[in-house]
């Protein structure tokens, strides 16, 4: 006998959505299909019927985390009529605002970035994903003429996933604001190429 799943978006969703809280604040191991049920509150054998192979939930994961972790629009319109000296600085911090104000779903996307150093299938959608983001990251940069070009943006990638994973795990100076870590890091690092 064949089963046919119903396809239903928000079920989906709901599916990875609880696989990346599992993921992001039990870590790789505790991601398995049963578990995932459970923090969904769903029937037993959900997920299966969704994703049948852990490696099926690990890319549906690393697909659906960069829509949770989207800017909002409104945001990047402000970020966008700052003055070209702050905008850099202002739009890494908010980089680091919106990850640290989801801890969870930031150390489930620093777990993914693991996952996807040792698995093809979850480092083709991340990879994707993040490469998009880099470009689209220089494009603002350009647009605004911002000085340094995509190598300074690279610097300042770096310069923030440094500080995301001091802040998500064991921060060297916990008394220090990441925000303002960020900014003054950024500010430092200037527009130079």
């Amino acid at each position: 006998m064949v089963v046919h799943v119903v396809a239903n978006p928000a079920r989906r969703a709901a599916v990875l959505d609880a696989a990346l809280e599992v993921l992001g604040r039990d870590g790789a191991r505790a991601v398995t299909h049963r578990a995932v049920d459970v923090e969904a509150d769903l029937p037993a054998g959900t997920t299966a019927n969704y994703f049948p192979s852990r490696a099926d939930l690990l890319t549906g994961m690393a697909s659906r985390i960069f829509a949770l972790l989207a800017p909002a629009e409104d945001r990047l319109a402000d970020l966008e009529r700052l003055p070209s000296d702050h905008a850099g600085p202002e739009y890494a911090a908010y980089v680091v605002e919106r990850l640290l104000a989801r801890p969870t779903l930031a150390r489930a996307l620093l777990e993914l970035r693991l996952e996807a150093s040792r698995n093809p299938s979850v480092a083709e959608p991340l990879t994707t994903f993040l490469r998009d983001g880099l470009d689209a990251d220089v494009a603002f940069h350009t647009d605004r003429g911002l000085p340094g070009g995509r190598d300074h943006v690279i610097r300042l990638h770096h310069l923030v996933n440094g500080i995301l994973l001091d802040a998500l795990t064991v921060p060297l100076a916990p008394e220090r604001d990441p925000l303002d870590e960020v900014r003054l890091a950024a500010t430092a690092l200037g527009g130079g190429s």
